[in-house]
């Protein structure tokens, strides 16, 4: 893991991140609370509040209230506790007021959603929203573009690779977009919701379809030898991984036997 240093306080002009003290091998260093604001605007955007903490909840609300600032709106980029369990709490020490908006209605205070090519202009800014299911059935990216910076959850980490619960298939649909998304518009860096931000884009995520798709060859070898369960597949092409990282391994190879078994 990185030093906190390295990651709290990191970002763009307007996008800064608040670590959450949650530091896990599912987590890496603790989550990415981002505070997004236009320059000189008093309202700001909070994307990912993270776990119900209530030190790092307070921690982010003063910060905000530091540049005399105060927020306007939340945002999810999926329903998982270390990203959203600490929202509704977040928005009433916030004040009250503030909605909550995500795809899944579950997470949401409020009656307002997000999808896809949804436009935040809360404060001024100017945030659009993409659906990228794969990592969740509920996974968002947002992109900043006065920035040039792609906020993308868990799909896209700081380093390692991210848990799937969702479908392989969108998963490599999604990273295929947000790759391609990010060539058209010159994508300056990735924020992701764990780990260091990410300044080369374009490496970052075709370092991440290449490994999908040896991750993907590789369980369909495992499968070809023998291996009949997810548990039996991860024995064999995460046998040099920290075993007490292989029960989230198993949820990835589900979702890769799950992708190969609809191609047959």
């Amino acid at each position: 893991m990185g030093e906190m240093s390295e990651i709290d306080g990191m970002g763009t002009e307007r996008a800064t991140c608040v670590l959450a003290p949650n530091p896990s091998a599912m987590t890496l260093d603790g989550t990415n609370t981002w505070i997004i604001a236009e320059p000189g605007a008093d309202e700001v955007v909070i994307v990912d509040p993270g776990p119900k903490d209530g030190k790092h909840l307070r921690r982010v609300v003063d910060t905000v209230a530091s540049q005399g600032r105060r927020v306007g709106l939340v945002l999810l980029t999926h329903g998982h506790p270390d990203h959203a369990a600490g929202a509704a709490k977040f928005a009433d020490l916030a004040g009250g007021r503030v909605k909550v908006r995500a795809l899944d209605p579950r997470h949401r205070l409020g009656d307002e959603g997000l999808s896809e090519g949804d436009v935040v202009t809360t404060g001024g800014l100017e945030l659009r929203v993409m659906e990228t299911p794969g990592h969740t059935d509920d996974s968002l990216t947002f992109w900043l573009p006065a920035d040039g910076a792609v906020l993308t959850g868990d799909t896209v980490l700081g380093y390692g690779s991210t848990v799937l619960e969702g479908k392989l298939g969108d998963y490599l649909n999604s990273l295929d977009r947000l790759r391609a998304f990010s060539a058209e518009v010159e994508a300056a860096t990735i924020l992701p919701g764990h780990g260091p931000k990410l300044d080369d884009p374009l490496a970052a995520l075709d370092h991440y379809i290449d490994h999908r798709r040896a991750r993907l060859a590789q369980v369909e070898a495992a499968v070809a030898a023998g291996a009949r369960t997810a548990r039996e597949v991860v024995e064999r092409v995460y046998a040099d991984v920290d075993k007490a990282l292989w029960p989230a391994a198993e949820w990835s190879v589900r979702s890769q036997l799950e992708y190969l078994e609809s191609r047959r």
